[in-house]
């Protein structure tokens, strides 16, 4: 999938690593030889991810996010494990789109609960850990988190607002050795978003505001956190990293061809 990033021994937490991004993320730090903490709701999904896997360097944990009890059951497990935590990568998401006035308030809570309390309850768990090993924070965050988008008002704002907490985090957490970036997507495709992409009519818009005229898929964006976990980003913080196309290389205007 890609490169050697010197990765080998570290340990990594992922959430939301039983499928689509998190997945490939997971498998990505696997394959340079990290220990991998596999966080999901499924366990079945997470022994999908781990499938092949040398099972002495990595572990499934069933978590959800919205629970910082079960968050912290999650870090105390790993440090045990693996007795360091260097990387987290608080990819778990919730999604549900509609204007605003077709949202109920389950669909409301549940993407500010994973989105962002699920985030700030990983980093505020792992902290000591990661200030020990002078660690790395990473976010899936969205090109969703860059702009609006129709019908995905709350999705977008718990997006942006995971893209100010990173620089806020960044600036507070640099003094302690910490760096923390994001990787921003736009729309990929994953088995969530299967029966999206079945019909050819939907995919050819959103293809089409790609410069390069394709939709994206996991194995395109897992490489991105594995450059700003390593050494190689040392000097790189407070980053959001768009890997997404060059869907928002461009002004939204019509493509309009001759």
């Amino acid at each position: 999938m890609s490169g050697d990033y010197q990765l080998q021994g570290r340990t990594v937490i992922v959430t939301g690593a039983g499928s689509g991004i998190g997945q490939a993320i997971a498998r990505a730090f696997i394959d340079q030889g990290c220990n991998v903490v596999l966080a999901g709701r499924r366990e079945d999904a997470l022994a999908e991810t781990a499938e092949g896997a040398p099972a002495e360097h990595v572990i499934a944990v069933p978590t959800d996010v919205t629970d910082r009890e079960s968050v912290a059951d999650l870090v105390a497990i790993a440090a045990d494990r693996f007795g360091r935590i260097d990387v987290v990568v608080s990819n778990a998401a919730a999604y549900t789109a509609g204007e605003i006035d077709e949202l109920g308030e389950g669909d409301y809570r549940a993407m500010v609960a994973t989105n962002l309390d699920g985030t700030v309850h990983l980093v505020q768990e792992a902290l000591p850990h990661l200030e020990r090993a002078r660690g790395v924070i990473l976010f899936t965050t969205s090109a969703s988190g860059l702009r609006g988008d129709w019908r995905q008002a709350v999705y977008n704002a718990t997006k942006g607002a995971m893209t100010t907490l990173m620089q806020s985090l960044a600036l507070d957490l640099g003094a302690r050795g910490i760096r923390v970036n994001a990787v921003a997507p736009a729309l990929t495709r994953t088995a969530a978003n299967a029966e999206h992409f079945a019909d050819p009519d939907v995919v050819a818009p959103h293809a089409q505001r790609t410069a390069l005229g394709r939709i994206g898929e996991p194995e395109d964006v897992a490489p991105a956190f594995l450059f700003l976990a390593s050494d190689d980003a040392r000097y790189i913080t407070g980053v959001t990293l768009p890997v997404d196309g060059g869907t928002t290389a461009s002004t939204g205007q019509a493509h309009v061809v001759g």
